[in-house]
């Protein structure tokens, strides 16, 4: 069963009792340099949060056979807060077999990108949005004072870094609106969108809050993988 936690807040609330910060700052750290140094990389043009963007990082081969694996799995999406299910994420989602050889492939490549430990990162995400659905605005991090963070705490901890993949160009809608920066990103098939969940210092970054904005013409397909501050599962 996949989760997102769909947190909306107005960030004047802290998040509780801070998780994992150390670690965060080195994976952070660590991450950053390898990012900053990788040619292919485009920063996007913010001070408030670490996001980066790889055009073509799959062809479109791989963007049609895990279009393939999506479908394969796709159930209605959930969220940690339950309250919001009915409106809150309206799309379909599902882990992908993660011992099927082409996913595999496809995860190392990530690992490698972002020179993160493999066994650090989840099962990756495939998320398939229709006409009017979406993922209303919501942080990666963790909520350390929700019920839900025990149980995440004692299988990895904190969400570090995510990195997400667009499958496929969608004919209208469907944008990652990062809400608290003023930045949008249309969906480009192969394209890769990686961003640091945490602050320099290991902080929970309240500025890397997102949304799937409602696609309105097509469909729209993606991947996403979150790493960890150690291993997952």
């Amino acid at each position: 069963m996949s989760y997102a936690p769909g947190v909306q807040d107005d960030g004047t609330q802290a998040p509780g009792p801070l998780a994992d910060r150390a670690a965060l700052e080195r994976c952070g750290e660590a991450v950053r340099a390898r990012l900053t140094a990788d040619p292919t990389a485009y920063r996007l043009p913010t001070d408030q949060a670490e996001i980066f963007a790889f055009g073509e990082f799959l062809s479109p081969a791989e963007c049609e056979r895990m279009i393939g694996l999506v479908d394969a799995t796709a159930q209605p999406s959930i969220v940690y807060d339950e309250p919001r299910q009915s409106d809150f994420r309206t799309s379909y989602s599902g882990d992908v077999d993660r011992d099927d050889p082409f996913v595999r492939m496809i995860e190392r490549r990530i690992d490698d990108l972002l020179g993160l430990e493999a066994s650090w990162g989840e099962a990756i995400q495939g998320q398939r949005y229709h006409p009017g659905q979406q993922f209303m605005a919501h942080y990666d991090w963790f909520w350390t004072r929700a019920a839900y963070w025990p149980a995440e705490a004692a299988r990895g901890g904190q969400r570090a870094w995510t990195a997400m993949a667009y499958l496929n160009d969608v004919e209208e809608g469907g944008q990652t609106q990062f809400t608290r920066l003023g930045l949008s990103v249309a969906p480009q098939r192969g394209a890769l969108l990686v961003w640091n969940n945490a602050t320099p210092d290991g902080a929970p970054n309240f500025a890397t809050m997102h949304a799937a904005l409602p696609v309105v013409r097509g469909v729209k397909y993606v991947i996403t993988k979150w790493y960890r501050t150690r291993k997952w599962g």
